[in-house]
């Protein structure tokens, strides 16, 4: 018989059965009904192709048919128990796997995850750089935060922001844009291109020019005085998302990260 067709519920039944040599108590301990309990037997027996029970004048005795099979099947009921327990394991787990872009894990996301980590030293973390496409199998990830519109086909949460801030260096003019891939397009030739975002704040705190950033990047610069804001943010239809499949979303350890990275 190929595993796909193996009647589960009805080799569960007949354990319970077996074990109290009476269908009403198998039922209590199942939850169904005394009934159900002999439809679940008679269509195994129909299943298997043998008799698995007799009703005698003393009760209800097991066909040596029926014995022969409750050893190896009680075994691989501890067997599925192992194994469950083995899987729910991940879910009590202090390793979480995040993959964010280079320049949010530098700027916002470690010094959160250093706090988070001084309420709890058994917590480890393990950060991918994923600045475009994120493969949660391949990766085997926990959690991402990605910059987009949405969570997109994962389950998700949008990080706090004021959208987008340009800032400079306190006390320059910073008169020339700073670019950036996928930056705000701005009047003026760019005297510096960097890579991503964390780069042209980097270079605006340098003296460099302007740069136009995602606030929640710049938030630790500005409060450390290393960059200073110009003019009012302005709202981004963009955003950061910490997202997972629907799986890892509802994991405990997960869930547990995603609020305390909300809060942070």
């Amino acid at each position: 018989m190929k595993r796909t067709h193996l009647p589960l519920n009805g080799l569960r039944v007949l354990d319970a059965a077996a074990r109290h040599l009476s269908f009403t108590r198998a039922a209590d301990e199942l939850a169904v009904t005394p009934a159900a309990v002999g439809q679940q037997i008679r269509a195994l027996e129909d299943t298997l192709g043998v008799v698995l029970f007799r009703r005698t004048t003393k009760g209800l005795e097991l066909t040596p048919e029926a014995e022969a099979g409750l050893a190896a099947l009680r075994a691989g009921f501890l067997q599925f128990e192992e194994s469950v327990r083995a899987m729910q394991a991940g879910q009590s787990s202090k390793s979480l796997t995040i993959a964010a872009p280079r320049d949010l894990t530098e700027k916002w996301l470690m010094p959160r995850l250093a706090e988070i980590a001084r309420d709890d030293a058994e917590l480890r973390f393990v950060l991918v750089t994923a600045d475009d496409a994120i493969d949660f199998t391949e990766a085997n990830l926990d959690l991402a935060i990605r910059w987009g519109e949405g969570p997109g086909e994962h389950e998700g949460e949008a990080l706090e922001s004021d959208g987008m801030v340009t800032v400079g260096r306190p006390g320059s003019n910073a008169d020339t844009p700073i670019a950036w891939p996928g930056c705000v397009a701005e009047e003026g030739v760019a005297l510096v291109r960097v890579g991503d975002a964390g780069l042209a704040l980097d270079a605006a705190a340098q003296g460099l020019g302007r740069a136009t950033v995602p606030e929640l990047l710049a938030r630790d610069d500005i409060e450390a005085g290393r960059v200073a804001v110009l003019g009012d943010p302005k709202a981004s239809r963009l955003g950061y998302w910490m997202v997972a499949p629907l799986p890892q979303w509802r994991q405990k350890k997960v869930k547990t990260l995603v609020e305390a990275l909300g809060e942070a």
